[in-house]
């Protein structure tokens, strides 16, 4: 996992060409001008999702982990909380689904073993296929604006 401000994105394009294709999006491109939506920049290999939500507590989320997708999840306006934790031994509340690249972890298994994270707008967060975790949060609702840029590893 990687939390930072695209200040920064020179420090982590040479992971891969599809993670810099997608920091350098996130910094060229006005959000606030989108509509809530899927965008695709490659195909299946690189697309945004734009979301408006406001957070929800810990404790009703799970967490996640994706197999076949990177996210980098870009805060634009309002704030958030992000759970994570490495993927190690721990078994799935939800089976993994391949169709949407997607496995769900309980909370109170894992809540010992979590960090909560604030991510506020201008950061970004990279979670690669061995990190759980849980987006989306806060103690009190709070209006998030978010794009998740889903790299194909």
């Amino acid at each position: 996992m990687i939390v930072d401000t695209l200040s920064n994105l020179d420090l982590y394009s040479h992971i891969s060409p599809r993670i810099a294709a997608a920091l350098t999006h996130l910094a060229e491109t006005d959000f606030t001008r989108l509509e809530v939506g899927s965008y695709e920049l490659d195909g299946k290999n690189l697309f945004v999702i734009v979301n408006d939500y406001e957070t929800k507590p810990k404790e009703v989320e799970p967490f996640e982990v994706h197999e076949h997708y990177i996210d980098v999840q870009y805060v634009v306006s309002g704030e958030e909380e992000f759970g994570f934790l490495p993927l190690a031994d721990q078994s799935p509340s939800m089976a993994y689904n391949a169709e949407h690249d997607y496995a769900e972890f309980d909370y109170e298994t894992n809540k010992h073993e979590a960090a909560f994270i604030p991510l506020k707008a201008g950061m970004f967060a990279i979670f690669f296929p061995d990190d759980m975790h849980m987006p989306g949060t806060s103690a009190t609702p709070k209006r998030v604006r978010k794009v998740v840029i889903k790299v194909k590893v």
